[in-house]
Parts: C-alpha cells; structure tokens; sequence
C-alpha cells in the first residue's frame, strides 16, 4: 500500500493546531505560558494532569504518562490507524495528500468507512424526511412541538418502510454490504440483507466530535413488530455506554457555562425540546443506564477540577423514575461537580412539559432542582410510616447508609439534621446511626485494601528489581540538578526562539543527573531546532528508561510571565549551563598547570587557555 509522503505528513501536521483536536473531547484551560491543561482523556481523574502544548504539538499526562503528538493522540482516541489519522487532519484542513511513488491514495480503511457509512446514512434519511411517505413522520414531529427548523438543526430524518431502501441508496455510493452491515445499518435474515431501520423517525446519534457513529429510531406505524426505540448495534465505533446523544451540540455550552451544567434527561425529544427553550446544556443516553463511562465523558467535557459544577438530572416521577436516581446516585461520587434531581410537575417529561407549558416551564425546570443526597434520602424513607415509632427507625436505618456516604465532612451534619427533621427524632440518635454504617464502611474498604495490597501468590513474577522510572518529582533537588531541569525545559519549550549557536553550545556539556543527562544528548542530536516539531523528535530520541522524562519537560510549566520573559529565561539558563562548564574546564586546569613545570610549554598553553576562559566567562556573565 502506498505511503504518504513525510512532507505532507508533517505539513498537515504543521497546520493542525492540537488544542483544537484534544479540546473536541477534553475541557482545556490555559495552564501558564503556552500550555493548557484538562482531565487526561485516557485515564480516570478527578483533578487535571493532562497537559497539551500548541507551540510543540505535542500533550503529556503526569498522572497516567500518556503523551504524543496530534496524530497518536487520534489513533489512541479513535483507535484508527496513522495512515487514517493523517487523512483525517489533512481533509480537516483541506490539503491533498500525495503518495510515494506517485500512487494513488489507498482505500480507505475500517474505521472510516464506517463513519463515512453513517454520514451518508444520515443525509439519506433527512432526505427522505422530506418525501410524500415521511407525512406520518413529520406529523409525529409536529405533535411534539418539532417544525422543520428543529428537525434540520437535530438532523432528524425517516427511514422509508421499503426492505432496502438505504441499501440500495448507499449501494450505489460504492458502499458494500460487509461494511453496511459492520457498521450496523443492515441486518441479516433469511431473506438476504434488509435496512435496520424501516418506518420510523430517525435521530443521528453523533460523538462529542460531531461525526455520525449511530442512530436512534422510533416506530411509527402500528403494524411494525419491532421496538418502539430500536438503535444502532455495538460496533467498532458505537459504544452506547460510552456516548451521550446531544453532547457534540451541548459541549460548547457547557464548558462556558458559569456554573458549568450538565442537565441529563431521557429521550431524543426530552433533548431536542430543552435545547429549544434555551436549556442547551441537556443531553441524554442511548438506550442504556446513565454510567461510569458516561460520567468520565462529562467530566472531561465538564472539567471539573472543582466543586463549582452541576449535574441535573431529570426524572419522571414514577416508579421506574425514581430506579433511575437511584442508579445515578451510586455513580454520584464519580462527580466533582454537585448533582441535582429536577421532576416536572405532574412527572411530564421535558417534551410533554414544553408542549403543554411552554418553554419557561423547561427553563424554571431547573430552578426547581434538589440536591441527589435529598433526593434519595426522601424516596428512601417515603416508605415507611413515620407515624410510628418503628416505621422511624426503620426509615433512619434505610437512610443512615445513604448519609454515611457524603465524604464532605462539612455537608454530612447538615444532611443528619435534616434526616433527623424528616424523621422528627433526635439529632444525636440520628449521627449515632450514620457513624456505625461509616464505620462498617471503612471496615470494608480495609479489607478490599488489604486484599489488593496482599504479597503476590507463589510462582508471582517478582517485578522489584524493575528499573525505577525517573519523573520530575523524584529528581534530585540540588541547585546543580534543578538549573539543569530548568535548562532542558526552555531549551525543549523555546529552543526554536533561541540563538542556536547558544544553545548547542549549552547542550554540548554533560549533565551530572544521568536522567536529565540523556534528555541533554537527544537535544544536541537535532540538527535543525527551527524546524517544526523537532522537540517532538528529542524527546522519542530520548533513551529508556528516561523517555517519559523527557516528555514530562518538554510539558511541564516553564516559570515565565508571558513568551517573551520565557526566550529570556531560558537564553539565560543557557549561559548559565556555559559559564558552569567554563568553571569546571578553569578548576581542572588549574589542577593541571600544578602539575607542569611552570616555564615549560605545556604550562604556557594552559595559562592561555585560562585567560581565554576567563574572557568567555566574562562575556557571558555580563550578557
């Protein structure tokens, strides 16, 4: 298969600014001169370690090492190949990729055929919205408050009630029956490949990026056999755990939010009709329970490295409602941001709401919000008659545990006096409970920690003599190692802003931390520091095992104000790096000249020698 040609790799590169990729699916801050920060997208955290540097292309996680450039960054993302990552940045950017040997582009891979399937399938099906067999379609739109504004803004469309209609529709787009299928838009039966969806309105499911990975459906005619949602099956790009319907839409909003919210309704209409009456923050799961995997999506989109966020979530008032609080309360401490449970009067839903009240009703929705803790604590105890003097304790027991959980050692007594308030018994009572169930708590996470912390079993393999992994923490902290670390992150951050001369002098002297030292050695390797993303080509230079050191500086906070204070740090951390190497060359020969007769020749030269040092020293100390 023919190979992009490396210039037009790093071309594209050079025109793709990484902080607009990441920030597709991460919440990135500014996190000092030129770099930005967000929740790691690749492991679970709760405050920011990921870090992303526009100027180098390059991002690198201090929690989980995670790092690279714009394209691996893809491939980890998206799981596609490096071929696939490029063409992906080079069509965003619009530059024509050429091909060694002249060779036309290759096929395009798995992955993207599958989202180029569903791009066409989702043009498909608003094309038909429009068509005189969609009447039933556009009437169920209309009914719910839905005109054809909201319908093209949601992408909404109709698939035909025919057998293949959209097989034949992308068959014809040079899309095979392999890939349809893969991509969960046929199926297969005894009559052959069929559409998957058939008579019904169509909802395009979409990623935090805005590109068509699935779709829901509804049926709309009484003689369809099927569900009444019936979505896209799992597949290599759909993962209904791990995408919420609306978000490509909401993100913006709710990373500018003040606080940042999060509103988490039902359905596709509950969604569509809190955008319309200005809730644009709303989002809703794909035929799943709201989940771990959903709550690590919201909190990179969130950012919620602090307290200040919150997550609505709103709930019919019946049985199956109140089911799904609970659920989302177990997952409640997965949050940093506040959550909240909001239930319509007379448990309508946002849509029915919306229809029969009208837009401020959606919106004062959400002023009429409870925190999740109260929440549950009243359906817990709602149960129980608290007439009685049993009916009490038995609601105390039921709500104690639930109470034990807060870990804000602030918000609990808070939460123990209004139980005690609800219940009409004591407050002393009521703590005394909640600290018995605290305490059978810890007991069991003592024992899970002891278990997870127990000696490997015999036969383990024994991984102590591994080699330690050196990271800016564990670096020594003398003044030597630390104007060394300070060097190789200026020189790494803005060595392309530096005189070069300056700077390959400053990196042609040994480091006395080995670790740092090997940083050193890729950096003077590179010939052309002007180049775009030669630091990135340093730090994979960088032996083992102190390749994630180098990564580490070329990330970390550099102490600057602002670019132009950085160029002059880090010009000075140069001359420092010199004048330390002119002193140490002056101390040996002074040793040396000790040791030569003083009028012979080899004593001459050295004396000459170290008046020349002492001019260079001078030069670069008073500059």
């Amino acid at each position: 298969m023919p190979r992009i040609l490396q210039a037009d790799v790093d071309e594209v590169k050079s025109r793709t600014n990484i902080a607009d990729i990441v920030g597709e699916r991460v919440s990135l801050k500014s996190a000092g001169v030129g770099s930005m920060k967000g929740l790691c997208p690749f492991h679970d955290e709760k405050s920011p370690s990921f870090h992303v540097r526009p100027q180098v292309g390059y991002y690198h996680c201090f929690g989980c090492g995670a790092s690279g450039d714009v394209y691996s960054f893809l491939r980890e993302m998206d799981h596609v190949s490096f071929t696939e990552a490029v063409e992906r940045l080079a069509a965003r950017v619009g530059y024509t990729l050429h091909y060694e040997d002249g060779g036309p582009a290759p096929e395009t891979s798995g992955r993207s055929r599958l989202y180029a399937a569903n791009t066409v399938a989702a043009e498909f099906f608003r094309s038909q919205l429009l068509s005189p067999e969609a009447e039933s379609a556009r009437a169920f739109l209309g009914q719910r408050g839905f005109d054809a504004g909201a319908a093209a803004h949601f992408g909404v469309g109709y698939a035909p009630r025919g057998w293949d209609g959209m097989l034949k529709a992308l068959s014809a787009q040079g899309f095979t029956r392999d890939e349809l299928t893969a991509a969960g838009l046929v199926s297969a039966g005894q009559r052959g490949v069929y559409d998957r969806f058939r008579g019904r309105v169509v909802w395009p499911i979409r990623d935090v990026t805005g590109q068509t990975i699935g779709f829901g459906a509804r049926k709309l005619y009484d003689d369809d056999q099927g569900p009444k949602y019936l979505n896209t099956p799992e597949t290599p790009i759909y993962k209904k755990a791990q995408v919420l319907y609306g978000l490509d839409l909401a993100k913006r909003d709710i990373s500018r939010g003040d606080p940042k919210r999060v509103v988490v309704v039902e359905g596709y209409t509950d969604v569509m009709a809190c955008h319309l009456a200005g809730v644009t923050t709303a989002i809703a799961t794909c035929g799943t329970a709201f989940g771990a995997e959903h709550i690590k999506l919201l909190r990179r989109v969130m950012g919620d490295d602090s307290a200040a966020g919150e997550v609505v979530f709103t709930f019919d008032g019946d049985e199956a409602g109140q089911k799904a609080a609970l659920r989302a309360f177990t997952e409640d401490d997965r949050f940093n941001a506040q959550t909240f449970v909001a239930v319509a009067p007379d448990g309508l839903d946002p849509c029915d709401l919306r229809l029969q009240r009208g837009d401020q009703a959606v919106r004062g929705l959400m002023s009429a919000k409870v925190p999740m803790f109260e929440f549950v604590i009243d359906r817990k105890i709602a149960s129980f008659d608290l007439s009685t003097a049993e009916g009490r304790v038995g609601a105390l027991r039921a709500a104690a545990p639930i109470v034990a959980e807060i870990r804000d050692a602030l918000l609990r007594p808070e939460y123990e006096r209004i139980l005690a308030r609800r219940l009409g018994m004591d407050p002393t009572d009521v703590h005394a409970e909640v600290r018995r169930h605290e305490r059978r708590g810890r007991q069991g996470d003592a024992g899970a920690h002891e278990q997870r912390t127990a000696a490997p079993a015999a036969g383990a393999a024994d991984t102590s003599a591994a080699v330690p992994v050196v990271t800016l923490l564990t670096l020594p902290r003398t003044g030597e190692s630390l104007l060394e670390r300070d060097a190789l992150m200026g020189a790494l951050q803005y060595g392309h802003q530096l005189d070069g001369e300056l700077l390959q002098r400053a990196m042609s002297t040994p480091f006395t931390v080995p670790a740092l030292d090997a940083v050193r050695e890729a950096i003077a390797q590179i010939p052309d520091r002007q180049r775009p993303g030669w630091a990135l080509q340093a730090v994979d230079a960088v032996r083992e095992p102190y390749r994630g050191l180098g990564g580490e500086l070329l990330m970390a906070a550099f102490p600057a104000r602002d670019e132009q204070s950085a160029k002059a740090s880090a010009t000075d951390l140069c001359r420092r790096l010199i004048v330390r190497g002119l002193e140490r060359e002056k101390h040996e020969l002074l040793g040396a000249i000790q040791r030569l007769p003083a009028d012979s020749d080899g004593a001459r030269s050295i004396a000459r020698r170290i008046v020349e040092i002492d001019g260079e020293r001078q030069r670069f100390t008073e500059n």
